[in-house]
């Protein structure tokens, strides 16, 4: 398996993988060059500069904190991030996820550490020795690069890019904006092409590593939609959005998704009502979508596969997250020992009935699904909320259970989740088993290694073998066995 060069490969190796061009190693290292003072990624369509002008950084605030300004050819914000696998190996990537995902609100580092349950000082040394960065620094270059993004793809006024990238003011924005890039915001604007965005959306990119199969995941998520809250049509994924600002006020509008793979991108619409929790639209996207996954890497582990069935292991196959953490809980819990499309309809009813009115512009769009606490502020039990709409006691109970757990911060599903650890938790609610919880974590928090002997679909793929033998199979799918249960859903097919 290709792995992108590490420190002490030496520089020779990631100039190697730079004159490759290759797409597998984008986002996981970045070229500074001397002679020019930009940094790239290693796709760069520019000319290879010598070997004697480049020094070579793990990450895009290490080359700006070294001296260096974002390439305007290859756009170092459009990189891909990494594999969830990656993410939850070490504190420091936790935080890191963390950070990006919350640029735009105003973290404290003191927050940060005891979200993650250490000391600012032990997450400082940290940080410092995995990404030779301050988490201060990590946070300003997320958000600059957010803010050139919006500057190259969108035609917000630059006030609204500051705020959006969180910086508290339009004079500090100005002023950093240029002390690191050595450009006014305007410059971009001035570079661009005239666009015809309308007035009332955003328009964004976001890059993945090829290939991405576009149509596997959009069939994945058709099959689950919850009518009212997420549309798929035309290619393209839309949902109903209401997320809380860094106040604590909702933004209510509407997202929609698709697929550019000559961009090697997804794009994405937001509309305008969504700026203020941009950067949290950007990240849940993200999740959804799998944008982290090392493609390549995931294939080569799960090569064994195809000793089962030819083809059964699909190069570019992601991992399905979610949007909205509980939403998919809840059609987890209300999926058990029922099929797919019973569990729709029961999400459905709940939308209908508890769910929040969202204006849009998209035909189909018309609720979110209800949150934890909309769930907690029902008067009465909760069997007599959920009992008229098909949902069985013990199922309303366990939705109840979580609404509780999630609005009282004791289970985690964001991006400084322990995914055991977790599952653990899920396991002590009523009315969660092991498939449930699995499930949960798999799609909630991009666990890459869940796996479901007992599920419908993975014992019909697999017959006629038992649970038993199943799991003893899966033992050489580690740790890609969510991406197993993903190949083996899509060969019922």
């Amino acid at each position: 398996m290709e792995k992108a060069p590490t420190a002490n490969d030496g520089r020779s190796a990631f100039y190697a993988a730079l004159k490759a061009r290759d797409a597998r190693f984008d986002g996981r290292f970045f070229v500074a060059v001397s002679s020019t003072g930009i940094y790239c990624r290693p796709i760069c369509s520019a000319k290879i500069p010598k070997f004697e002008n480049c020094s070579f950084h793990r990450t895009a605030a290490a080359a700006e904190q070294a001296g260096y300004r974002p390439c305007l050819l290859c756009r170092p914000e459009l990189a891909p991030g990494n594999a969830p696998i990656d993410a939850s190996a070490s504190l420091a990537r936790r935080a890191a996820k963390l950070l990006e995902d919350h640029c735009g609100s105003d973290t404290s580092l003191e927050a940060l550490a005891q979200r993650l349950g250490c000391t600012d000082r032990h997450l400082r040394r940290v940080f410092a020795t995995e990404f030779s960065v301050t988490p201060v620094q990590y946070l300003q270059t997320c958000r600059l690069l957010l803010a050139k993004n919006l500057l190259t793809d969108t035609d917000l006024s630059v006030v609204d890019v500051a705020m959006a990238s969180g910086f508290g003011s339009l004079r500090r924005f100005n002023a950093l904006f240029k002390s690191q890039y050595r450009l006014v915001p305007t410059a971009l604007r001035r570079r661009k092409e005239k666009r015809t965005e309308s007035a009332a959306q955003i328009n964004l990119v976001l890059g993945y590593r090829p290939p991405y199969l576009w149509d596997a995941m959009l069939a994945f998520l058709a099959s689950r939609a919850i009518p009212g809250v997420e549309v798929i049509q035309d290619g393209t994924y839309a949902r109903a959005v209401v997320l809380a600002g860094p106040n604590g006020k909702p933004h209510s509008g509407w997202i929609r998704v698709g697929h550019l793979p000559q961009k090697r991108a997804l794009n994405v619409e937001a509309s305008v009502s969504l700026l203020p929790v941009l950067p949290l639209v950007l990240a849940r996207v993200r999740h959804l979508f799998d944008l982290g996954s090392d493609p390549q890497a995931v294939h080569e582990g799960l090569l064994a596969m195809n000793d089962l069935a030819p083809g059964l292991q699909v190069l570019g196959t992601r991992l399905p997250g979610s949007f909205d953490p509980f939403e998919m809980s809840v059609r987890a819990v209300l999926g058990q020992q029922i099929t797919v499309g019973a569990a729709r309809t029961l999400a459905a009813r709940i939308v209908n009935t508890y769910g929040t009115p969202v204006q849009t512009d998209i035909l189909g769009l018309t609720h979110v699904f209800p949150s934890p606490e909309h769930i907690l502020a029902l008067e009465g039990d909760i069997e007599s909320h959920m009992g008229p709409l098909g949902i069985i006691r013990t199922r309303a109970r366990t939705i109840l259970a979580l609404a509780q757990a999630l609005a009282a911060r004791t289970l985690d599903f964001g991006p400084s989740a322990e995914p055991e650890r977790e599952v653990e938790k899920l396991l002590e609610l009523p009315g969660i088993g092991p498939w449930t919880a699995q499930y949960i974590a798999m799609r909630a928090m991009a666990w890459s290694d869940a796996f479901l002997p007992t599920d419908y679909g993975i014992k019909k793929a697999l017959a006629p073998r038992t649970p038993k033998q199943m799991e003893a199979l899966a033992q050489a799918w580690h740790p890609w066995r969510s991406y197993a249960m993903i190949n083996l859903w899509n060969s019922l097919h």
